[in-house]
């Protein structure tokens, strides 16, 4: 992942620097040209042998891999050389789990434009480093020639060229060798300054750009997750309204009526008073469980109390088909992402039990770290062994799961194909 900031003033490179950028760029002659030598090699293997042998594959992700080192490594030899403010290069974060999330990330990865500036960059410092490895030999030799006349002899052989000339000769050529070495370096010390800073650092045009996108991002974000919440509370409350209507209310009426009928019996006939009293409370417990089944579909007070893993863990416990529990977090994400997860899950096992007929369930829950310090997400796939061909419909309890979802900031993703299995998998930033 890459993040773009608005660059900090950029001073003017001091001798130190430039003599720094001359040293750097000595290096980068020999490392830079091994460093590519082994990236080409990498695509060319990679390339011919991936149709062959199939190991080429492997070949090319690390290729892709060596880039974003190489490009890593310039970004911090030229931050460190220059302080241009330059943001921190990042790998792509997976934005999906699974083979398939990873494959997007690594494309994604591969057309990362801030990394192929830095590899361009890289490139043009290894060519120049290549000139200048030798302009740095013929500055020493050129200093030899100062001391000529001390070596005595009538004639002094100049290097390279073999011609030979007299010593007083040789301490001029020498001098004005030195005054074109030192003219050469520094032009090249310059230079680099130059391409690096319009390769590296985003004009204030793509800055403004970005900012731009970025806004209009968060923007359809923020409706997005609007648009769920309004969603999300709109189906709890036609749930809860069919729960009440259905279950509870004509339930407590004929509480209603059997008290009443018992009313009237008590004094002519006690012993059927009696059976009508039992049966209004046999009734009334009934209507309490059904009443705190209720409750706890709006609000699992264990999720507060002890966290998601024992939530879960008494969710397992109540469900209808065996359900297989693997979940390993560490410390607490934030309430609303937490009740996002766990009304997930136990939507989707009320699911798998009542519509799927599967007969047993694996739920898998994992914290994911975020970078530069995020708080990461939660991450949560369920899974059942039925007949698949679920789809979400509007109102229905898989809309509510993708709306609650959306609401959280995350992201929901069904897999559901005719003859299953059903799997559902959901992200949610911790910090919702």
């Amino acid at each position: 992942m890459t993040t773009t900031a608005a660059p900090a003033t950029v001073r003017r490179p001091g001798p130190l620097i430039h003599l720094g950028a001359i040293a750097q760029l000595a290096a980068l002659g020999v490392a830079g040209s091994i460093a590519f030598t082994v990236l080409f090699t990498l695509l060319s293997v990679g390339l011919g042998t991936a149709l062959v042998f199939g190991i080429g594959l492997v070949l090319l992700v690390g290729f892709v891999y060596a880039l974003w080192a190489a490009a890593w490594i310039e970004y911090e030899r030229v931050e460190g050389l220059y302080h241009y403010g330059l943001p921190a290069l990042r790998l792509r974060r997976r934005e999906r789990p699974g083979f398939g999330g990873w494959l997007r990330s690594l494309w994604r990865q591969f057309t990362d434009g801030p990394m192929w500036r830095g590899v361009a960059s890289v490139a043009i410092a290894t060519v120049l480093g290549l000139i200048v490895l030798p302009t740095i030999s013929w500055l020493f030799t050129s200093i030899g020639l100062l001391f000529a006349p001390l070596r005595g002899g009538d004639l002094v052989r100049l290097p390279t060229t073999g011609l030979t000339v007299e010593p007083g000769w040789a301490v001029g050529i020498g001098l004005l060798s030195i005054v074109v070495c030192l003219a050469l370096l520094l032009g090249i010390a310059l230079l680099h300054g130059v391409l690096t800073r319009a390769i590296l650092v985003p004009s204030r045009e793509a800055i403004l750009a970005e900012q731009a996108f970025t806004a209009a991002e968060q923007a359809r974000t923020a409706g997005a997750q609007r648009e769920g919440a309004v969603r999300a509370s709109e189906v709890e409350r036609t749930r809860i309204e069919r729960d009440l209507h259905d279950g509870v209310q004509p339930r407590l009426v004929s509480v209603g009526m059997t008290l009443g009928l018992a009313q009237q019996k008590i004094d002519t006939d006690p012993v059927a008073a009696k059976a009508l009293i039992d049966e209004a409370h046999t009734s009334t417990k009934a209507a309490i469980t059904e009443l705190r089944q209720l409750a706890r579909g709006i609000h699992a007070s264990v999720l507060d109390d002890r966290g998601l893993d024992a939530a879960l863990s008494a969710l397992a416990a109540r469900s209808p088909i065996p359900v297989s529990l693997d979940v390993r977090i560490d410390g607490r994400c934030s309430a609303t992402a937490e009740a996002a997860v766990y009304f997930a899950i136990a939507e989707s096992l009320t699911n798998a039990a009542k519509h799927s007929r599967g007969s047993e369930a694996r739920v898998t829950v994992r914290r994911r770290d975020g970078v530069d310090g995020a708080s990461g997400s939660l991450w949560a796939r369920v899974e059942d062994n039925g007949i698949g061909g679920a789809h979400v419909q509007p109102g229905g309890g898989l809309d509510g799961i993708m709306n609650r979802i959306l609401a959280a900031g995350g992201t929901p993703r069904l897999d559901s194909p005719i003859g299953g299995p059903t799997a559902l998998e959901v992200s949610v930033p911790c910090a919702s």
